[in-house]
């Protein structure tokens, strides 16, 4: 898979991706400001099985926050986050928390490229594909990697986390 030059993909997530040395392409798409629901919205701009695009969620895992990263169409479950990090609860984190420790916007937020690193869970579905789609950093913006390289870059871990809703 080649990196696409795009000028306007140039956010920390791609700039961390090309730094490290992984292989990904950038997709952009007309993003609705009046879409409820941004992973959907880009499966759907990108023509994409809603399995193979995945959001990225933030949650505090017993005061610590974590990054949980699941299929847009299902939910994150807070109980199965909280177990694989060796925590008893969990709960979703406040947006304007998640933004800030990030350094991206609510619905633009990558796992790649966060101002502070945090422990990482990719649902364990995602190693059904040769690649997955994760936000790159912007609305609108969605990056494709190989899900072994998401948890390199990252360090993080897979896991079951995903729920149907």
């Amino acid at each position: 898979m080649a990196k696409r030059a795009d000028a306007s993909a140039g956010t920390p997530a791609t700039v961390a991706l090309t730094r490290a040395r992984v292989d990904f392409t950038a997709h952009s798409y007309d993003h609705d400001p009046r879409a409820a629901a941004y992973g959907l919205e880009a499966a759907e701009q990108l023509g994409l099985d809603p399995d193979r695009v995945f959001k990225t969620l933030l949650a505090s895992v017993d005061g610590t926050l974590a990054v949980g990263i699941v299929p847009v169409a299902m939910q994150l479950d807070l109980k199965a986050l909280a177990a694989v990090l060796g925590g008893k609860r969990a709960e979703m984190a406040d947006p304007a928390v998640a933004e800030r420790k990030t350094g991206y916007v609510v619905g633009g937020i990558s796992p790649v490229g966060q101002k502070t690193p945090l422990p990482t869970v990719l649902d364990e579905s995602a190693i059904l594909h040769e690649t997955i789609y994760v936000s790159g950093g912007r609305r609108g913006l969605d990056l494709e990697l190989a899900p072994d390289d998401l948890i390199a870059v990252t360090g993080g871990r897979y896991g079951a986390l995903a729920r149907r809703r």
